[in-house]
């Protein structure tokens, strides 16, 4: 779902929301508001939000992505 995996691709940045609007020149509830599915971006911002996280247009659209658990270090 495309909410979800903008909130994954972004804390695999290291990214808060509000670093990842200051990049995307939007608000931080703007942010906020697609993570919870309230509202989604345009093709443009999409575009954007891809070349940012490094990944195709069609993973932020697509679903099967998971955050990943970081693993104990010895």
């Amino acid at each position: 779902m495309l909410s979800d995996n903008i909130k994954i691709l972004r804390k695999k940045k290291g990214y808060s929301q509000e670093t990842l609007a200051e990049q995307l020149h939007v608000v931080r509830q703007t942010i906020s508001k697609w993570e919870k599915g309230i509202s989604v971006p345009d093709a443009v911002m999409l575009d954007r939000m891809a070349e940012l996280f490094e990944v195709p247009v069609s993973v932020l659209l697509g679903g099967g992505l998971e955050v990943e658990e970081e693993q104990p270090r010895n």
